[in-house]
């Protein structure tokens, strides 16, 4: 029988009488495929030196096995296998109450499973007549969708459900029909009870059967309404595959998160997702994210209303509030093809192991990456908080040198944190076995840090997943290059961060020390070839030349110094150390005019923080910023667009105070009051906010008290969004009637500090400009 390549959807793992069963659910170009694996057994492990004392504190049923491993102060270590799970969460706490550290009690079965086996998401399954589970890379499902949405009242109560995918345009929804109803082009089912909506739900997801479950904030809002509803109405939730016990959810509650897990079926939130594939929204409501994507939205936007026009839509005309709910449904749908986010996420679990829903998770990730390699070392891993959580030193910045250059370069290390991990041998276990060596057979690091020059696992980890990247590159794979690069960027963050299990201070130093000495060579060899370098952030340093340059005599320039400096690195490193270079500096781009502001209101430059003119991809001048106001989302509109419009006219050489002048006499006359818009992000409940209170804090607090004369919900139980003014009465919300702008705030707040960044380096003063007298004392 030949073989067939699956997709891994979901895990689970549940007691027997006969120990663990693990289920696993696969997508096949077949359709889904269940593979259950009997009688597996939990494993941990502890000091060989303690066996006696162990044996006495074992339950019955746990097997002690002798195992070629050694923990991270090189002792022995012995296997214990239970038959169940929960026996080994009992030994986490039962053998360090007697002083025996136990390890690698938290690995769910399942993972354990899957990684020992280098198993991360598509895989050859078994045939027929048995054989392996085996990874396959190369395979990638085409998976069915379902856009899921519902629609409720304030209090929650459930109106309608709307299904998009698999074909299918369908909405159910709570009867009867009204009169106004209008002809729709979609299929509309009218039921008689709530209890009936969510059985046509169940029989909808048998029928047409997707692979994965989609929407926004779908399972915090749509499964766990749906989930309450269920278990309030005593209807059997069924929107997995497989039996209906096979789906497990938990209420959360006190600070944890509603969770849900469907057998064969992930539910992916599009806000998690779009997170997790570094796409960056000021806001990432469903409204924002399709309009700046897809040019269109939901046709209520402000939520009082919308939820008003649900109310009376529901009460007389069900099919428009039934369009309403299929509309969100297709945006979702739309928004997930237009970033490919399917696509990365199967790209992501590929390289990572992660499940398709997982967002985040950056620590599990490289666990199952790098446990089953650290293994074969004949190491098992370290409990977290093993060593204490001293500080390790940030990226290298430079002090910047403040102006208003021509010609400035940007050459950037190409992934400078993993290329010194690959390069100088950084690794966990290369740190034990290095400290076990004299000094002058290991690679140096920093702070008592040495590392061993053959026993290690991160460098190849780091290889595998460069040249991966590489290929995809090549390939024009971009989802699955971009799932690579975020993994990559990862490991410096995962080994600097005290909620690792592998952290220690002596790691993450060797990394951004040996970064910063990187960086600081490298300035010495630019400026020893007659150059000036003004600015270094991490791994970029910026080059003046000294006079204009055209394009390609700057671009010329560039390309030497980084063949010069990687020449450099490759002979210094072999001679030096023995070592074989993967530090890779590129030439990124050319500034014709860049800006190195000071820090407000002193001398000394700032620091990531500039704006530069370069050429753009269509080849007209493109405005680059970093970390100032235009790029930022606490500052106005007003200020932005005077900030790009202004250091345009600068950087290009036209007349500046013309245009300063007017633009302030615009803003004045309230020509500009569709700019004064501040948008801002509540964190925390409203109440959590008692002192210093913000002028955004104010303004939401004005909007609540509205809100409840209006007999409203309040919108801020969780923090949320308040757009506001500052008027001449303070900060109020823009969606009550309020006092007139205060012109004043916005020309002294928000003008002033964008033109005095720029305007010195002219010869120039905001308040000059302003006030012509001022000029002739």
């Amino acid at each position: 029988m030949a073989a067939v390549q699956g997709f891994l959807l979901t895990r689970l793992w549940r007691e027997t009488s006969t120990g663990m069963e693990l289920v696993f659910w696969f997508a096949t170009d077949s359709g889904p495929r269940q593979l259950r694996v009997p009688a597996q057994q939990a494993v941990a492990f502890a000091p060989a030196a303690r066996r006696a004392d162990i044996e006495r504190l074992l339950p019955a049923g746990v097997e002690i096995r002798e195992l070629a491993l050694q923990d991270f102060q090189r002792r022995p270590v012995l296997g214990l296998y239970a038959p169940r799970y929960r026996t080994l969460r009992e030994l986490e706490q039962r053998l360090p109450a007697a002083g025996i550290e136990v390890y690698e009690t938290d690995i769910a079965p399942a993972d354990r499973f899957l990684m020992e086996r280098f198993i991360t998401a598509p895989v050859t399954l078994p045939t027929a007549d048995g054989g392996p589970l085996r990874p396959d890379p190369d395979y990638r499902p085409s998976l069915r969708t379902l856009s899921l949405d519902i629609e409720t009242s304030e209090r929650g109560e459930l109106y309608s459900i709307g299904l998009h995918g698999c074909g299918q345009r369908q909405v159910y929804m709570l009867g009867p029909p009204t009169g106004e109803d209008a002809a729709v082009d979609f299929d509309l089912e009218y039921v008689a009870d709530r209890a009936t909506l969510l059985e046509r739900l169940n029989a909808w997801m048998a029928r047409h059967d997707p692979d994965v479950i989609i929407g926004w904030s779908v399972l915090q809002f749509d499964i766990r309404v749906l989930h309450e509803h269920a278990r309030k109405l005593g209807v059997t939730l069924h929107l997995g595959r497989g039996a209906p016990e096979d789906d497990h959810y938990e209420p959360g509650g006190q600070g944890r998160p509603f969770q849900a897990l469907l057998a064969g079926r992930p539910i992916i939130d599009g806000v998690e997702a779009l997170k997790s594939a570094t796409w960056v929204f000021p806001s990432y409501s469903l409204e924002n994210v399709s309009r700046t994507l897809l040019g269109e939205g939901k046709a209520i936007d402000n939520p009082h209303d919308r939820m008003a026009s649900i109310n009376r839509m529901f009460a007389g005309e069900k099919s428009a509030l039934a369009r309403y709910n299929l509309v969100d449904c297709e945006l979702v749908t739309r928004i997930f093809a237009k970033t490919e986010l399917l696509r990365f996420l199967l790209e992501r679990a590929s390289v990572t192991g992660l499940p398709l829903e997982r967002h985040g998770a950056s620590i599990a990730a490289f666990y199952h990456l790098y446990l089953p390699l650290m293994h074969r070392q004949g190491f098992v891993a370290p409990n977290l908080g093993a060593q204490p959580p001293e500080a390790s030193p940030g990226g290298f910045v430079m002090d910047s040198r403040p102006g208003l250059y021509d010609s400035v370069l940007v050459l950037d290390y190409k992934s400078l944190y993993p290329s010194l991990i690959r390069t100088f041998l950084i690794d966990p276990v290369g740190l034990v076995e290095g400290l076990a060596l004299p000094e002058d057979e290991t690679v140096p690091g920093f702070r008592g840090a040495r590392f061993h020059r053959t026993r290690h696992c991160l460098p190849e980890m780091v290889a595998r997943v460069w040249e991966g990247r590489d290929a995809a590159k090549r390939a024009g794979n971009a989802p699955l290059a971009q799932a690579l690069k975020i993994i990559m960027n990862s490991f410096y963050g995962v080994l600097g961060t005290p909620h690792c299990r592998f952290f220690d201070h002596r790691l993450a130093s060797s990394i951004t020390l040996r970064g910063h000495a990187v960086m600081h060579q490298t300035r010495e060899l630019i400026e020893a070839r007659g150059h000036r370098v003004i600015y270094g952030d991490t791994d970029s340093t910026f080059v003046w030349l000294g006079r204009t340059h055209a394009e390609a005599e700057a671009e010329r320039i560039g390309r030497e110094l980084v063949a010069a400096i990687n020449a450099h690195w490759r002979t210094q490193l072999q001679a030096e150390l023995g070592l074989e270079s993967h530090l890779e500096l590129q030439y990124e781009t050319h500034f014709s005019r860049f800006l190195m502001p000071t820090i407000r209101g002193a001398e000394e430059g700032s620091k990531k923080r500039y704006a530069g003119l370069r050429p753009g991809a269509d080849g007209q001048p493109e405005l680059v910023f970093k970390g100032l106001e235009t790029v930022r989302s606490d500052w106005s509109p007003l200020a932005q667009r005077f900030q790009r419009e202004l250091y345009l006219l600068i950087f290009t050489g036209e007349p500046h105070e013309d245009y300063v002048r007017d633009f302030v006499a615009r803003t004045r006359a309230g020509d500009l009051d569709d700019l004064l818009v501040y948008r801002k992000r509540l964190r925390r409940p409203l109440e959590e906010y008692q002192s210093n209170l913000s002028p955004q804090v104010r303004a939401a607090r004005l909007l609540e008290a509205e809100n409840a004369r209006l007999g409203r919900r309040s919108r801020f139980r969780r923090g949320g969004w308040i757009s506001y003014l500052i008027t001449t009465a303070g900060a109020e919300p823009v969606e009550r009637p309020h006092a007139p702008p205060d012109y004043d705030h916005y020309v002294e707040r928000q003008l002033a500090p964008v033109a005095d960044a720029i305007l010195p380096f002219v010869g120039d003063r905001f308040d000059r400009l302003l006030d012509r007298q001022m000029g002739l004392f």
